[in-house]
Formats: structure tokens, sequence, C-alpha cells
């Protein structure tokens, strides 16, 4: 079996664009989300309460499920050695049970920090149907070269 590769801060381009993910949405997946991250408000998995006391047209996808969401979408494409420093998002838009969602991004800046950390920002989305229902900026450290390890860092040099 072989190793699973990381990648490299020189093979990372400004406006460089994500393969997109594409994940069908269904009730499971909702609660699911809901149950791993502990949320146990009745809008995440009771379908009455969330149409007649919420007033939406089903249970929805939480918060913390949305952040793993792009989580995963991210270290899918970085690799086990990508690390996220930070992320803020913004939900517009609910994502139902039989939603088809897309996530998607792009490179918006390469830095390296005086630490020698390598970071990259995106501009991240959740779709669904080509309307954007949450948009989402990260940053995320990613080896400077196959020796190096972002999760190695601590204390002073971890500089998110």
């Amino acid at each position: 079996m072989s190793a699973v590769r990381s990648l490299i801060f020189a093979e990372v381009e400004e406006g460089q664009a994500l393969s997109p993910l594409v994940h069908p949405v269904t009730a499971t997946t909702v609660v699911l989300g809901a149950i791993a991250s502990r949320d146990w408000r009745p809008m995440h998995h009771d379908k009455d309460f969330a149409i007649n006391r919420n007033g939406t047209k089903d249970i929805f996808i939480n918060t913390p499920t949305n952040a793993a969401w792009f989580q995963r979408f991210v270290t899918d494409w970085t690799g086990p050695k990508g690390r996220l420093g930070k992320m803020k998002f913004k939900m517009k838009i609910p994502v139902f049970p039989g939603d088809t969602m897309t996530l998607s991004g792009r490179v918006v800046r390469k830095s390296v920090d005086d630490t020698g950390c390598c970071w990259i920002d995106l501009d991240l989305a959740v779709s669904v149907g080509g309307k954007v229902n949450t948009e989402c900026q990260a940053r995320f450290a990613l080896p400077a070269d196959a020796g190096d390890n972002p999760w190695e860092r601590h204390g002073d040099r971890w500089k998110p």
C-alpha cells in the first residue's frame, strides 16, 4: 500500500481552482452531522418541527456540519499534511435532504510567515442548483516541501 501524498506549497498557484466535490444530501447526511456535532436541536432531525415550528421546508444541515464539509473538501485536495489555520463562513440558504451540494473553491493568496510556515488563503462555497448557499474564507498551512509537516508546528511556530 502506498502512502497518501500531500500537496506542497510550490504546486499551488494563486487563482487556481479546486476540483469540485458533489454530494447528494439525504436525511441521514443531515442527522448524522447533527449527532456527530452533538447538536440536539430538533430542526436538524425532526421534520415536523423544522416545517411547523421553524418554518423551513425540511430538516437542514447545521453549522458544524457545514464546517466539516469545508474542511473535508480542502483536505481531500491538500492531503493529510494540509492543516486548517482558520475559517469563517456565512450560511445564507439552508441545505436540505434532496439537495445536491457542490463544494467549490479557489486559491486567493499564497504567503509564507516569519516562521517559514506556508499558507494558502481560499475562497470556498457550497452551492445547490448553481446558487451559493454558504460562502467561506479559509486559511490552510501546506508543507513547504516533502520533509515539512505543518502539524508539527506548535506555539510560536504556529500563527494562523
